[in-house]
């Protein structure tokens, strides 16, 4: 099941992505999120904004990511390509899991699948398994955006055919 976070999911959530960024830095992208992306103050803001969802199973929260309808800034520059289709689109950010239960990334997929049908998404190019997850569910390369800090992210969409 997936839904909306709440603010006493908080360290259920901390815990995930705490989990995500350990994975993450074990298997070849130290980088990307570091010690401490997402912060506490980013979650509570999404959650404030009701765009952070959890993947539940078990009576657990083992899954994470934000769904944002709007314009993304960091893609308003792309390069070494082009977005498959412009109009209105939702971006899904800080996709995390836990390990324990498999298809998270699906299943974050098909919900945001189900409310918008133009989606875009970026990784850091080490990120090899959201690559390939990204990939699997449908979305297509289109080039190279720039995150706040400047560093190169892969940027990805999904439109409904």
């Amino acid at each position: 099941m997936i839904r909306p976070a709440q603010r006493e999911d908080l360290g259920a959530v901390l815990t995930v992505y705490g989990t995500a960024r350990k994975f993450m830095r074990e298997n070849g992208n130290p980088t990307q999120w570091g010690d401490s992306y997402p912060s506490e103050e980013l979650l509570k803001d999404d959650i404030a904004k009701r765009r952070l969802y959890v993947v539940v199973e078990g009576g657990a929260i083992h899954g994470a990511f934000a769904f944002c309808p709007g314009l993304e800034p960091t893609y308003a520059h792309l390069e070494q390509g082009s977005w498959k289709a412009d109009g209105p689109y939702a971006t899904i950010h800080r996709v995390a899991s836990d390990g324990a239960v498999k298809g998270i990334f699906a299943r974050c997929a098909d919900f945001c699948k189900e409310r918008c049908a133009n989606l875009r998404i970026d990784t850091h190019r080490n990120n090899k398994i959201m690559r390939h997850l990204i990939e699997k569910n449908g979305f297509e390369k289109c080039g190279v955006i720039h995150v706040r800090d400047g560093s190169p992210r892969i940027a990805y969409q999904y439109t409904k055919t």
